[in-house]
């Protein structure tokens, strides 16, 4: 049967599978620490899984911009680049792409189960998809319809993030002061979570102890600490905000998801919180964004579903 290798490759971890016959295998993970170069980790699976020179291709997703099938990661020492791969492995074919492009690609393959839906209309199917998702930083993709769909990579969590409001104004207003441009993944990130709690603390004036992303999320939804409330609430305001603008610049009337790590673990206080006001707030434009549905990604490690999807179109 043939065989491609997947892989998921972030600045920390490294995570790989075998799609065999049409059927991913288990998702192993790596940390990058643990390997001088790419190739090393990509040869340690391989020879783990008895799949050396058995490989009919690889499609590989990373956490950045790829240049020329080639990514040079900012937060370690890793490079992947597709025609170092093809000859060190004999790879006849390596694709590689933003890993919200591989989450794009798996949006039609997701079911009702996968998905929690935060309000709006029915999704047109002949009409682009957007994906956003917080995590370690703040990724972006869209799916254009087609035979197969088109990906579409995004750095838009690089854009300039705007305030919907007074308060909003004076907590991007102290980000300021710490960075000199404020973008959405400022806040919409785990790093970001802790911008937020922070700039909350300093414009009121008040002293809290320092957190981890987690233990702010935990504290916000216990009601335990009032800056670490508002730091969620927040987020998930600002979260919506992005996601309308997104919806807009790509017309995503086709749907809106939200995926990432963070946003999952609290998918009822989303609901419940100013996102979907947010989302819609774009003045005269608001009764388009009424009618686009948003969902969030329940189901983990989407990205191997797109990156099954594309060797499928590779082979196609």
């Amino acid at each position: 049967m043939t065989r491609y290798l997947l892989a998921d490759i972030g600045g920390t971890n490294a995570r790989f599978a075998l799609l065999d016959g049409g059927t991913v295998g288990p998702i192993e993970v790596m940390a990058v620490a643990d390997h001088a170069r790419s190739g090393d980790a990509v040869a340690a699976f391989l020879e783990r899984h008895g799949a050396a020179g058995a490989i009919a291709g690889a499609v590989i997703g990373v956490a950045g911009p790829v240049e020329d099938g080639r990514v040079d990661f900012t937060n370690s020492p890793w490079v992947v680049d597709a025609a170092e791969l093809r000859a060190a492995f004999g790879f006849p074919q390596v694709r590689m792409v933003n890993d919200f492009q591989a989450t794009a690609r798996s949006l039609p393959h997701l079911g009702t189960g996968d998905l929690f839906g935060i309000g709006g209309g029915v999704a047109r199917g002949d009409a682009p998809r957007v994906v956003l998702g917080a995590g370690t930083g703040l990724g972006m993709a869209c799916l254009v319809p087609g035979r197969p769909p088109i990906t579409l990579a995004a750095e838009g969590g690089h854009a300039t993030l705007a305030a919907s409001d007074g308060r909003q104004d004076r907590v991007i207003a102290h980000l300021r002061t710490r960075f000199a441009h404020v973008s959405a993944e400022r806040v919409l990130s785990g790093d970001g979570l802790v911008n937020l709690y922070s700039a909350i603390a300093a414009v009121d004036g008040r002293q809290v102890p320092s957190r981890h992303p987690a233990q702010i999320t935990e504290a916000g939804l216990a009601g335990t600490c009032p800056v670490a409330r508002e730091t969620l609430d927040m987020f998930c305001a600002i979260l919506g905000t992005v996601a309308g603008d997104l919806a807009l610049t790509f017309g995503a009337r086709g749907g809106v998801y939200v995926a990432g790590g963070i946003v999952p673990r609290f998918v009822d206080h989303l609901a419940a919180s100013t996102f979907r006001a947010q989302f819609e707030a774009k003045g005269r434009m608001g009764s388009y964004l009424a009618a686009i549905p948003a969902w969030v990604i329940l189901k983990p490690d989407p990205a191997f579903i797109g990156l099954a999807a594309m060797a499928h179109d590779m082979s196609a």
